[in-house]
């Protein structure tokens, strides 16, 4: 599979290891061009108003989305890049419903988590080329689960298609959760949510508690499901009103 690749990123240390995904992924990478925030994507794509780089050059065959980047959120390129014959997968911090479902809505052709091992991500890019949507494990069982509950919303992954051929449909709104245990952070993830609220990024916290920025994810991740948040903006407010920091 001949693949010239965008991966749309704002931070520089997961752009090198998608990069490196990528390179592992597939023998005959044509190209791998990378973009910090959405600008600079759409020029690169040619989409959303913006003039491309270059005309007539060889067009995109995969496109690598952050959700949340310095000037908008990726859902708004996924929708732009509808009838794009690009493969567009979704690789994010965030595994929750309301990222996930409104991400597969848009368009994406997978999920992956950046969190997951290298060896993870590489076989899940490498189901494009059997015709298979890549989702991290963590993903597909989240979906499964809403099956298993019984929630009316449905999704279709055919293998006889290619991965943007496959129809996806929100399902119903996540239940109501109760008021979660804010006690249950723990020191460390107190100390990134402190962090966070001061406007710090991943890899700032990361130099500053002297551990990897994939580290702080996981803090992260654990700090927006024990809050019941999904956003760095949402968390703060919850922390500076409940005290937390």
């Amino acid at each position: 599979m001949a693949v010239k690749v965008l991966i749309v990123e704002d931070n520089p240390v997961a752009r090198h290891f998608l990069a490196r995904v990528v390179r592992e992924s597939f023998s005959d990478v044509t190209g791998i061009a990378e973009a910090g925030d959405l600008e600079s994507a759409r020029r690169q794509l040619g989409v959303g108003g913006a003039p491309p780089v270059a005309s007539g050059s060889e067009p995109f065959k995969l496109v690598l989305v952050d959700l949340e980047l310095p000037d908008g959120n990726g859902l708004e390129l996924l929708t732009e890049l509808a009838g794009h014959g690009a493969t567009k997968i979704v690789t994010t911090l965030y595994s929750d419903d309301d990222h996930l479902f409104p991400a597969l809505q848009c368009g994406a052709d997978g999920y992956l988590l950046k969190e997951d091992r290298f060896e993870v991500l590489v076989e899940e890019l490498q189901k494009i080329v059997r015709g298979q949507p890549p989702l991290s494990p963590a993903i597909a069982r989240r979906l499964l689960s809403h099956f298993r509950l019984g929630d009316s919303g449905s999704m279709a992954l055919d293998s006889a298609h290619a991965p943007g051929d496959f129809q996806t449909a929100r399902p119903s709104p996540p239940p109501v959760y109760a008021e979660p245990d804010h006690e249950r952070l723990t020191p460390r993830e107190t100390e990134v949510l402190t962090y966070l609220s001061k406007g710090f990024t991943i890899k700032e916290i990361a130099g500053l508690m002297g551990i990897k920025w994939f580290t702080v994810n996981d803090h992260i991740k654990a700090i927006y499901r024990k809050l019941n948040v999904s956003s760095r903006a949402e968390a703060a407010v919850l922390a500076s009103k409940q005290g937390l920091v």
